[in-house]
């Protein structure tokens, strides 16, 4: 993904306060300086750009205009989520390509869907798609509990996503899980 766009070619920048719509209409404007998309959903008030500096840099400036409380760029290595990445998706297509794989038992919840996913080829499509592709978060935790879901866990290092469920359904409950060990504590509960 790193060698898709060379370091300082791109950015991506989180504007607070604006809703996806606001912000799908901020990076279009913005995009006359460049590739400017929504990249993630994450919760309701907060979306992420990405794209040429330049053109993430304008959607700051204009995102405020339009009521955004705050816009800042995010501490990231390049412009993930956006067209810019097409190259990463080509290697990733390819990469995938002969993976054997079987249908899930359990299905997936695609971040660039927003849908659960079981087959093979479905999955494959998905896993390129989400390179360039906006991640539907606030959409895939919705959709999580429309399916029944009661309880999310995070596994990894810090509580992001945690927060952000949260964020989108107040009622959600979480885990975060930063090491093996919580990871063995938590399996002895369930």
């Amino acid at each position: 993904m790193q060698e898709a766009v060379p370091v300082g070619e791109g950015a991506m920048a989180a504007l607070m306060g604006l809703d996806l719509e606001t912000v799908v209409a901020v990076a279009k404007e913005a995009s006359s300086e460049g590739v400017c998309t929504a990249a993630n959903d994450n919760a309701p008030g907060q979306v992420v750009v990405s794209g040429a500096v330049a053109a993430v840099d304008r959607a700051m400036e204009i995102a405020k205009s339009k009521g955004a409380k705050r816009a800042f760029r995010l501490p990231v290595s390049a412009p993930f989520h956006c067209s810019l990445m097409a190259p990463a998706a080509d290697v990733m297509a390819a990469a995938l390509a002969d993976v054997p794989m079987t249908p899930l038992t359990v299905p997936v919840i695609a971040n660039v869907s927003a849908a659960a996913v079981t087959a093979p080829p479905e999955i494959r499509r998905l896993l390129v798609e989400q390179v360039t592709g906006m991640v539907r978060w606030r959409e895939c935790v919705l959709t999580m509990r429309a399916e029944g879901v009661e309880t999310l866990v995070e596994i990894g290092a810090g509580k992001v996503l945690a927060g952000l469920a949260r964020r989108i359904d107040k009622d959600l409950e979480t885990v975060s899980l930063g090491t093996p060990e919580a990871v063995e504590e938590f399996l002895k509960g369930v």
